[in-house]
């Protein structure tokens, strides 16, 4: 069977196939004797086109020209869900849903790769970047280094192929090729972050997953351009338990008795933990730094005290998670250790120290969840201390965040300085306007849209009494700014080069 043979017969057992167009024709199958030389390369980029190239028409934006484009370059097939009057040598395959098709092609374009790594995927409102460098850390020691690794922040494919990642869960071609280029590097494990917008758009249909970690759930991402209702996005986040052989779930979630009873239609192999104690693994607190683990379940997991470079008592929980889902892939306790022990996540949960004894916290934390999850942390390690935040909200997309970030700050901030994050094509102040409008409390706040300078202000104001949080943007170092990013010195560096300059005086 030809190659385009080949993928046809697997777009149709996915119910995919309308028709296919060759010489004004129409088939239900590739025509014979077409003359098509076999496809070298495959795309959804117009400006990525070599001879003989598969071009897929997708997006919002998708136009007539790019793919004539793509034609004039070497295109000599494309996939769509519209035909289009192109020359008529090209061979057009028409489906019911591009997305899906271009992710069953590209299984086959780069050989399956999947079924070549062991892949650990999370998913969760808020400790995904985390869970997963832990899990990564840990898996680097038992694999000597053979583990790939995609995530919010950074792809690593091995062999020094490590880049910034442009979207949580990339695109399905691209995922499979980065796959596959991970296994050609050597690599034998991967750990991804699978994003509620990846079943949205369907970037990671039909694959499934060795392990699936469901960390917890709360609304975020509500949005005209991202999910429309909580409804819709607890769905996409869910899909992960329809599409992992074997399951992790956190029993302390909202909705875990709700998960666990969808987890079972779709597999037995379900591992519970959570701080309480009627789960397979439970963890307890010890301190910021440390937690025990009380493992229940067969899985070679030791009961004992861990230690983790990052503080926090929420990173207990992720740090479980990271322990089951590499115990279920082969680590053992030596590399559970060590990786927990060194494992440090940039502009995650950076502690520094003002030259007056006042602590400052730099984190990512950009929802309801993670946010009221942090602060809480912060009040708890100093309960006599006020605690001031910077803080702004992203543009173009989870608009409820603005709310969410309100409550936040109504119901556990003293002060607070609301300034610029990604405002993309929206006003930054408006942004900040609306949070500010929809505080409920009697808070001190400061608009200050210069992000810099908010942070600054907020640095000069502090006192021993207080103690600062600095949210949002994490390690970023730039600003999103009618589509262009914008270079930005990074919150840390800011804060550092404030200590430094307080110290010289």
């Amino acid at each position: 069977m030809t190659q385009l043979n080949t993928w046809v017969e697997e777009i149709k057992k996915h119910n995919l196939l309308k028709e296919i167009i060759f010489h004004n024709q129409w088939y239900t199958n590739v025509p014979g004797d077409n003359g098509l030389a076999e496809i070298q390369h495959i795309t959804y980029d117009s400006r990525d086109i070599k001879e003989n190239t598969l071009f897929f028409c997708k997006g919002a934006n998708f136009h007539l020209s790019y793919l004539e484009q793509a034609i004039k370059d070497g295109a000599t097939c494309y996939i769509s869900e519209t035909p289009y009057e192109v020359d008529e040598n090209v061979l057009g395959i028409i489906v019911t849903d591009v997305k899906k098709a271009m992710a069953v092609v590209s299984q086959l374009f780069y050989n399956h790769p999947e079924k070549e790594l062991k892949i650990v995927a999370y998913t969760g409102t808020k400790g995904k970047t985390t869970s997963t460098y832990l899990c990564y850390e840990i898996l680097k020691r038992e694999t000597q280094g053979h583990v790939a690794f995609f995530s919010t922040l950074e792809t690593n494919l091995g062999a020094g192929e490590t880049f910034k990642s442009k979207l949580t869960t990339p695109e399905s071609l691209d995922l499979y090729r980065m796959m596959r280029q991970a296994v050609t590097n050597g690599m034998t494990h991967l750990v991804m972050e699978v994003s509620s917008q990846a079943y949205k758009l369907e970037r990671v249909y039909n694959l499934t997953f060795d392990v699936g970690v469901f960390l917890n759930i709360s609304p975020d991402h509500i949005s005209d351009i991202e999910h429309p209702t909580f409804d819709d996005y607890f769905y996409c986040k869910r899909q992960l338990l329809a599409n992992s052989r074997q399951i992790i779930l956190n029993a302390d979630s909202d909705y875990a008795d709700f998960l666990y009873e969808y987890a079972k239609q779709y597999t037995s192999d379900i591992i519970t933990f959570g701080e309480q104690t009627d789960v397979d693994v439970n963890w307890q607190s010890i301190n910021a730094h440390s937690f025990s683990i009380d493992n229940h379940s067969s899985l070679p997991i030791e009961s004992t005290t861990y230690q983790l470079a990052m503080e926090g008592y929420f990173n207990h929980s992720n740090a479980t998670s990271a322990l089951i889902a590499t115990s279920l892939v082969g680590a053992q306790a030596a590399s559970q250790k060590e990786g927990l022990a060194v494992a440090q996540i940039d502009g995650r949960m950076k502690k520094l120290m003002l030259p007056n004894n006042s602590p400052v916290y730099i984190d990512y934390a950009h929802n309801y969840l993670s946010l009221a999850t942090l602060v809480g942390f912060v009040k708890s390690e100093y309960p006599e201390k006020r605690v001031h935040l910077v803080i702004g909200s992203t543009g173009d997309k989870a608009q409820s965040r603005r709310y969410d970030f309100a409550r936040v700050i109504s119901e556990s901030i003293n002060k607070a300085y609301l300034t610029t994050d990604d405002p993309g094509s929206e006003s930054a102040l408006d942004i900040a306007e609306t949070i500010k409008q929809n505080v409920t409390s009697s808070v001190d706040m400061v608009i200050e849209l210069d992000r810099e300078k908010a942070i600054n202000m907020a640095l000069s104001e502090m006192s021993e009494q207080d103690v600062l949080v600095i949210a949002g943007k994490g390690s970023d170092r730039y600003q999103i700014i009618n589509g262009e990013h914008i270079p930005y010195l990074g919150d840390q560096t800011v804060v550092e080069k404030w200590i430094e300059k307080e110290g010289l005086k």
